[in-house]
């Protein structure tokens, strides 16, 4: 019984398994659907790359996800959507909606999605993930293509470059720059929060935006830790993904130029309809608050729902933002890699 305790000191397996034999412990799953009879059947070739596209989407970008999803072939790509205005039956006439997985909750986020449905034990055997938003346009888009760049340029976390003149843009570091395959960083000499090919911070370097980032296995597993329970929005994180890269972010962090999409900036979560501020409001900012262009008319005190969204997007942005900036400070075993803090930018 001795020889068998010190035999057995170091086994390790999942918590909650030990009152299981090992040979019995599955530690990873993943997304396969199985038949209900019968076996499933072999496959003798050699097993392709296989890739997780997950996509939140509502039915009135119906036509724009139908596009995107027929751009990635079955064979390398499993597809799961997000419904977050519940909407699941009215995709059955799409010829690749029965391969596809349907996960539906009402007015969530993709990172609500993500969290909860994409855990890393069950997507470990998807090479890359693509955590997209609806709002895009693939003309110019080729996965496989893109997944061969990535790999070819040891990019852990990356994300297809933005047309210019198309695009919703919000970030320089993401613009498509023409006769590249791929960039890394982003210059700018004047103003404040200059960028030069010293920096080594996020904006100028270690950079993708939250509308279309692609991640390596071991960057999600990294990533999905980072995503918080209660914050539904990802604004703030793109700053501290760069972490997650799997070594130097100015290296395993880019952008895509050779293969790039459009940013249609569509409203999507929050609807069109008018929100009454009054007594009976929950959670509306003050009037004051909203900026000119989310205002709607002072007179009426209605604004769009959306303008709500936004706003919660900020507060949470803060949150994010203060509890990183608690944890590096009361995690003593924590040391950063990057020596400074990551959202300093070289002047």
């Amino acid at each position: 019984m001795q020889n068998k305790s010190k035999a057995c000191k170091n086994r390790c397996g999942p918590s909650g398994s030990d009152a299981l034999p090992e040979g019995i412990v599955v530690k990873t799953s993943n997304l396969e659907m199985r038949p209900l009879w019968g076996s499933t059947p072999e496959n003798n070739n050699a097993k392709p790359s296989i890739n997780l596209l997950a996509i939140a989407v509502g039915i009135k970008q119906k036509d724009l996800v139908n596009e995107i999803v027929k751009k990635f072939p079955s064979s390398n790509f499993i597809v799961m959507l997000f419904h977050y205005d519940g909407v699941v039956d009215e995709w059955k006439d799409l010829e690749w909606s029965d391969r596809a997985m349907h996960v539906s909750a009402k007015n969530q986020t993709k990172w609500w999605f993500a969290k909860r449905f994409l855990h890393p034990d069950i997507v470990a055997e998807y090479d890359y993930l693509f955590l997209w938003d609806e709002d895009l346009g693939v003309e110019n888009f080729d996965p496989k293509r893109y997944l061969s760049i990535v790999q070819e340029e040891g990019l852990e976390i990356s994300q297809p470059a933005l047309d210019p003149v198309k695009s919703e843009l919000h970030h320089p570091i993401t613009v498509r720059r023409h006769k590249s395959r791929v960039h890394r960083r982003y210059y700018k000499f004047r103003g404040s929060g200059r960028c030069d090919a010293q920096s080594t911070n996020p904006p100028c370097v270690g950079w993708v935006e939250m509308m279309a980032p692609v991640f390596s296995r071991a960057a999600w597993r990294c990533a999905w830790y980072m995503i918080q329970n209660d914050l539904i929005h990802a604004w703030g994180l793109d700053k501290e993904l760069g972490y997650c890269a799997q070594g130097d972010r100015t290296k395993n962090v880019g952008v895509v130029d050779s293969e790039y999409i459009v940013h249609l900036g569509l409203p999507t979560l929050g609807g069109s309809n008018g929100y009454k501020l009054g007594n009976d409001s929950v959670a509306a900012p003050p009037m004051e608050n909203l900026s000119s262009e989310t205002r709607v008319s002072s007179d009426s005190h209605t604004i769009d729902p959306r303008s709500l969204v936004r706003w919660q997007s900020y507060v949470e942005m803060k949150i994010f933002k203060e509890r990183w900036s608690n944890a590096t400070k009361e995690d003593k075993c924590w040391v950063d890699p990057y020596g400074k803090p990551v959202n300093q930018i070289r002047n």
